[in-house]
């Protein structure tokens, strides 16, 4: 290992040398000269692959045959209550877009119309549930 005062005897003859200026080149800017030295992403998406893998979901829960039959009744109820647009709070699960899983969300809205045939309520602003999908619904007095 060489001591400091070694190192600099090897650079005694170019020490006190002043700097050199390019005569056909302009000096860059030191903001320029900053950002050779900024971090890159060398792997490009993958900081949003890991945030995507570390994103929790929720399993859907199957319900059992009592608590379909009485989702069944409210769903009957609810129906027959049309006319008086009846403003329900409705939990479902929706599935996740982009991996297994999903989260329950909670709605609340005004039932326009319960499809039997494709299976899905129909709320007044348009959105649809899955009646597969719901865990619970509530009538709002």
């Amino acid at each position: 290992m060489r001591s400091n005062n070694q190192n600099n005897r090897r650079y005694e003859d170019i020490i006190n040398l002043p700097h050199h200026v390019s005569a056909k080149h302009p000096s860059m800017p030191a903001a320029d000269r900053a950002v050779q030295f900024a971090p890159f992403a060398a792997l490009n998406g993958f900081g949003a692959a890991i945030t995507e893998t570390g994103r929790l979901t929720d399993e859907k829960a199957e319900l059992d045959e009592y608590e379909k039959a009485a989702l069944n009744d409210k769903l009957s109820a609810i129906a027959e209550q049309l006319d008086e647009h009846p403003t329900t709070v409705i939990t479902f699960f929706q599935p996740d877009k982009m991996k297994s899983g999903g989260a329950y969300i909670t709605v609340t809205g005004t039932v326009k119309k319960i499809d039997e045939y494709e299976r899905r309520v129909v709320l007044t602003d348009g959105k649809e549930i899955s009646i597969d999908d719901i865990m619970d619904i509530e009538v709002l007095p």
